[in-house]
Parts: C-alpha cells; sequence; structure tokens
C-alpha cells in the first residue's frame, strides 16, 4: 500500500542537517555532469577540484537536467510507494528542470498527484526547503499545505554568491563572452545574488577583503536569522570564510551555522572558485 508523501529533489541540494526527520521519503535526481570536462576519461567520478578556474576549450560546462519523459517514467515509479509526490527543485531561472518537471506532471494529471514547486534557489537554500517539506510530510501533512507551507518560506532565503569564475557563466547562458573574458583578465571578484530565482549582478570587488567587508554588511542587513550556510569555494578561501564565520557568530549569537564545500552541479554552473553564502529568516518560529 502506498505511504503518504514524498519529496523528490535534485543534486544541486546541499542539507543544512545531514540527519532530519522524513529523510528516507527524500528522493535526489542526478543532474548528469559525467562529460562536462572535454575527453573526460578517468575511471573515477568527476570531482570539482578537477574542474579548472577558468572555462575555455578543454572545458565543456553543461548541466544536463532531466527531460520531460524522464520525469515522467521518474513519477511512475514513485507512485508505486505514494499517494503524492511534491517535486522542489532548482530555480527555474537556472535551468529547465523545473520547466520539464510541470510538463511531466501535465503529463500523469488525473492519475497520479504531483505538486511541481520552483524553490527559486539552489544549494543550501533548496536543501533547506526539502528539509521543511520532509518533516512537514512526515508530521502527515498533506501535499497541498506542505507547498503552502513551502511558498511562505521561499521569499525569506537570501544568497549572495561571489562568481570569479565568469566564463562558466558565459557558458551557462547567464553572461556575454566579451565581458566574461573581461571580468576574469581583469581579475575581479563579482558579486551576485539570487533575487526572485534570477542570477543578478550586485556588486564587483578588487580583493578577498573587500569581499569579506561585502559579505559582513550583506548579514548586517538581517536582524534575525534561523540559519547562516556558507558555501566554501574549491580551492578554498580558508582565513576569509574563517572572518566571515566569525563575525557571523558575534552577530547572530543564536542562529546556527554551517560551512558547506560547493558541489559538483553548482560548481558546474558557476566554477569551483565560488563563495557564498545563504542567510535564512525566521518565519514563525520556523
Amino acid at each position: 500500500m502506498p505511504s503518504s508523501v514524498c519529496i523528490l529533489t535534485d543534486t544541486t541540494a546541499q542539507f543544512v542537517h545531514p540527519v532530519f526527520n522524513g529523510r528516507e521519503n527524500v528522493h535526489v535526481l542526478d543532474l548528469d555532469t559525467s562529460d562536462v570536462l572535454a575527453g573526460w576519461t578517468a575511471k573515477t567520478p568527476l570531482r570539482v577540484d578537477a574542474l579548472p578556474t577558468s572555462a575555455g576549450n578543454s572545458l565543456l560546462p553543461c548541466l544536463r537536467v532531466p527531460t520531460s519523459e524522464q520525469l515522467r517514467q521518474e513519477y511512475l515509479e514513485l507512485a508505486r510507494d505514494y499517494n503524492e509526490i511534491v517535486v522542489l527543485l532548482h530555480s527555474s531561472h537556472l535551468s529547465e528542470a523545473v520547466l520539464n518537471a510541470q510538463e511531466a506532471a501535465d503529463a500523469v494529471r488525473g492519475r497520479i498527484s504531483v505538486q511541481v514547486i520552483d524553490s527559486l534557489s539552489i544549494s543550501v537554500g533548496l536543501g533547506y526547503l526539502v528539509e521543511a517539506a520532509a518533516e512537514a510530510a512526515y508530521a502527515n501533512s498533506p501535499s497541498i499545505e506542505i507547498e503552502r507551507s513551502l511558498r511562505g518560506l521561499i521569499p525569506h532565503i537570501y544568497s549572495v554568491f561571489c562568481i570569479p569564475g565568469l566564463t562558466y557563466l558565459y557558458h551557462a547562458g547567464f553572461l556575454g563572452q566579451a565581458q566574461a573574458l573581461l571580468g576574469e583578465m581583469l581579475g575581479l571578484l563579482p558579486i551576485f545574488s539570487l533575487e526572485e530565482g534570477h542570477l543578478t549582478p550586485v556588486e564587483k570587488v578588487r580583493n578577498p577583503r573587500h569581499l569579506i567587508d561585502f559579505l559582513q554588511e550583506f548579514l548586517d542587513e538581517f536582524s534575525d536569522l534561523s540559519h547562516i550556510a556558507i558555501i566554501q569555494s574549491i580551492p578554498p578561501m580558508v582565513h576569509e570564510s574563517k572572518l566571515l564565520r566569525e563575525h557571523a557568530a558575534l552577530s547572530f549569537t543564536h542562529t546556527p551555522i554551517s560551512e558547506h564545500t560547493i558541489n559538483l552541479p553548482l560548481a558546474t554552473l558557476f566554477g569551483p572558485r565560488t563563495l557564498s553564502v545563504f542567510a535564512i529568516e525566521q518565519v514563525n518560529g520556523v
């Protein structure tokens, strides 16, 4: 007999807690990064530290998302064990994953209950929402209530990204080639935010010290946070992250702070040298 609700997400998600209620009902779509390096023939899986700092002729960065037909098949498989499916994916403005998921949901409408939700986020922002959805499903909330709760949380997730590898953004379709090449040549540290799911440029700084000043000021805009997450680049910015973590701990004495290493799907989109910060506001005691 199928159980109640499952959560379907993707591998861009990074979880705040390694263990949480309902984790066994979370299923993760594997996003294809197998041929991100031209001529990659290694027998071991591709790692983030194998990615070059700049996307050039030796690199063809591409994050392949499941097609609508592949997702339709995934829904059919999950429907054998669950009555309802909540699909919670990274921002629709970063790939076609949400669009394909909705097309697949339309194809099974009337046979399978599928709720597709655009997280308007990625990485820890997405992972945080997945955890909230899993906790609600664990408490036997129906999918429509889970969706309503998530839509209330989404506007309270803020994130900024320092993306030195602008050529990655060019290959991903977010930036023009000339702008990307010039930015890398000048050695700038461009900062972007995710605003309603859109990657939006907000600032350019010239050195790591100014970067940390900006990130500290970003956190200082908030008064009540439920979680702060730092996504560490590869190679890591150890000293800068330490300063940022210390500032966050002093400014938000009761707020949990987690640190994560950038994962391969995010590095494929934004480059391995990306450093980011997520600030999640407190919402009704959540």
